[in-house]
């Protein structure tokens, strides 16, 4: 209680400890993200799972980054990958289908809305 009552706390003692929040939230949220992504993939044994997580927990800052230098397109194409699976499973529990918006798309170009380029674009969105 007594660093509070005292008189050297400054502002730029609490600019400091702002930073250090910050960077305490920012490397917490990619130790998050390490952990989701290490722990759902399926082409690593678990034997080489727990030497990541120990090396993530061990060194801190540098194991996150480490693990993002040599992991990080394995990370993009694996999360692409889950919202992929996610939408397809949204749009089936909606009754959504990628017909149906290949049908609404014809409609719109059909009907002038669209320009050749735009629905060849939108087409090509909605095939993958």
């Amino acid at each position: 209680m007594e660093l509070f009552a005292d008189t050297d706390w400054t502002f730029g003692y609490f600019l400091l400890g702002v930073l250090y929040i910050f960077m305490f939230v920012v490397w917490f949220w990619l130790l998050v993200n390490v952990f989701n992504d290490l722990f759902r993939r399926h082409d690593i044994g678990g034997g080489m799972k727990v030497l990541w997580a120990a090396i993530v927990i061990i060194t801190l800052w540098f194991g996150v980054l480490i693990y993002i230098l040599v992991n990080g397109r394995g990370m993009a194409e694996r999360n692409q990958k889950q919202m992929d699976v996610a939408r397809e499973q949204m749009r089936g529990a909606a009754g959504y289908s990628s017909a149906d918006e290949l049908e609404k798309l014809k409609t719109l170009h059909s009907a002038g809305t669209l320009s050749d380029d735009e629905y060849a674009k939108a087409k090509a969105n909605v095939l993958g």
